[in-house]
């Protein structure tokens, strides 16, 4: 059992609660205050994934084999894609599918630890940017040891967008979990000018597609790392293209 509040519903890496990049500390009335923003941003998720509808989910088959295969595996979308992606993969827990989110160390950071733990997530704390390696290392013990689902966004927040970076490649690679790609598409949608992050307009049908699950072998030469992140970026465009013809076709 936690004996931290601060663990309850999540994973932790103790280094990270030692180390951070701000000097900022997280007093009793922080906590409060961010347990009223965290609650407030859960009610207005939820409220606006009730006003959208997912009208069909593409490929769900390759979540169920993929999990019938392994206890734990690599889910990855593009950061556009996180808003549907996120909420398909939440939704997989009475599967059995326990989904991790990588959340900054920072004080800041424990408004989404709150928001995560809110939806049943399990929380890994790093930053992809500045402890990467420790990232790695933490989503390894994450899928071998705790049967955690991290979900990877392969160009990451800060681009270059629709890049398919190495990381979950390797990851999988190190672990032996399966790569499962996913996408959606939205019958109408705004995108944030600084990102690219798509965020469908209220009452907008969605469909969501998800690909084959791709299982890395342990030995890969540099040439082949890179082709197939080229294979993974086409997947993940494909995927929406599947899910733009189907919500074409869908009531």
């Amino acid at each position: 059992m936690p004996t931290d509040p601060e663990d309850a519903g999540g994973l932790r890496n103790t280094l990270y609660k030692k180390e951070t990049r701000s000097k900022r500390r997280m007093t009793p009335l922080r906590r409060f205050a961010w347990r009223i923003v965290s609650a407030i941003g859960v009610g207005l998720i939820r409220l606006f994934w009730k006003s959208c509808r997912v009208v069909r989910v593409v490929g769900d088959e390759h979540m169920a084999s993929a999990l019938a295969r392994t206890p734990s595996l690599i889910p990855v979308y593009w950061h556009q894609h996180q808003l549907f992606c996120g909420k398909y993969l939440l939704e997989q827990a009475p599967r059995g599918l326990k989904l991790g989110f990588l959340i900054s160390p920072s004080v800041d950071g424990e408004i989404g630890v709150m928001i995560v733990s809110r939806f049943g997530g399990h929380v890994i704390r790093g930053s992809a940017s500045h402890t990467g390696a420790r990232a790695l290392r933490d989503y390894y013990d994450a899928l071998t040891k705790l049967g955690v689902s991290p979900s990877i966004t392969p160009d990451g927040p800060k681009g270059p967008r629709f890049v398919f970076k190495p990381g979950a490649i390797l990851l999988s690679q190190m672990s032996q979990r399966p790569i499962l790609p996913l996408a959606f598409a939205a019958s109408r949608a705004w995108l944030i000018a600084w990102d690219k992050f798509v965020i469908p307009w209220p009452f907008s049908r969605i469909v969501i597609a998800i690909g084959e699950p791709r299982q890395v072998p342990r030995a890969i030469q540099p040439a082949a790392l890179e082709a197939l992140q080229k294979e993974l970026a086409a997947d993940l465009k494909n995927l929406f293209g599947v899910a733009r013809d189907a919500l074409r076709g869908a009531a």
